[in-house]
């Protein structure tokens, strides 16, 4: 049985329904639905009953979820007992700064609850590092890549603003308009090259480099500003977030890293990988 699948399962029976799971594991809907799909043919019967508001446990999915919890925390605790925590593994990590505080501090949390014997350096993704958490953009030739987030930009705007009383948006109705402007950041450098393809500006008000700052610069109604499509983000009472109708991107960010990385360090960062998709 797919360990994987279990965790996804429990994120949906938690969270009542896909979508959310989704948000919160960070991984698009589909793989969750399919991993809950094999699931149930595995298992022969259905975990869920789908309704228009998300999705509710049958009995056989409330049979399941002590069961499939126990199964995780066995899971963890039999890794736990093999470990030897005196032995230390220096792990030096490269970490862009535009990758999130709260979720990348969830992921390097796993990390190290997987594997107890690194001890955690992170450095910019261009000094020398064991890995690299970068765009697939960013990754060198010489480099493999394992998804880790898939991340679809929006426009932010501050609640209040009069573009948000506008039913549909898009690149033209941002000519002239304040922004908070990204920088080193592959979304926003693809989006303001969409605004000269169209003949259409942006009056910067700010350049930075971090989400949070971005974030809480469109909440202070400073300007608006490219942010990625987070729960956090949705759950803004003074922010908005809009599609453009004629702009979308999404960034995929994932683990770099040499194919001579040692096994004792690569196969834990492959699982904490794995256990975001």
């Amino acid at each position: 049985m797919d360990i994987r699948g279990l965790r996804y399962f429990l994120a949906t029976y938690k969270a009542g329904s896909v979508s959310a799971a989704a948000r919160q594991c960070h991984v698009a809907q589909p793989s969750i639905s399919a991993a809950i799909k094999q699931l149930e043919d595995e298992l022969g019967t259905a975990l869920f009953d789908r309704h228009a508001k998300g999705v509710r446990p049958t009995a056989a999915g409330q049979r399941l979820y002590p069961m499939a919890a126990g199964l995780l925390a066995d899971s963890a605790a039999i890794v736990q007992s093999f470990r030897q925590p005196d032995q230390r593994q220096p792990l030096t990590l490269g970490l862009m700064r535009s990758l999130g505080a709260q979720r990348m501090s969830g992921w390097l949390q796993r990390l190290l609850q997987m594997e107890e014997r690194f001890e955690l350096t992170l450095v910019n993704p261009e000094e020398p590092c064991d890995a690299r958490i970068i765009t697939s953009s960013m990754c060198h030739p010489h480099e493999h890549f394992e998804p880790i987030w898939q991340d679809a930009y929006r426009l932010a705007l501050p609640a209040g603003h009069p573009l948000t009383l506008k039913p549909r948006l898009g690149l033209a109705d941002l000519h002239g308009q304040s922004f908070i402007i990204r920088e080193h950041c592959e979304a926003n450098a693809h989006f303001l090259q969409a605004l000269h393809q169209q003949q259409l500006t942006v009056q910067p008000r700010a350049h930075l480099r971090t989400i949070e700052y971005s974030r809480a610069l469109v909440q202070a109604n400073v300007g608006l500003a490219l942010v990625p499509d987070w729960p956090e983000h949705r759950k803004c009472t003074d922010m908005v977030l809009a599609e453009l109708s004629d702009w979308q991107r999404t960034v995929v960010v994932g683990l770099a890293y040499s194919p001579d990385l040692p096994s004792a360090l690569l196969e834990p960062l492959l699982q904490a990988c794995t256990a975001c998709q």
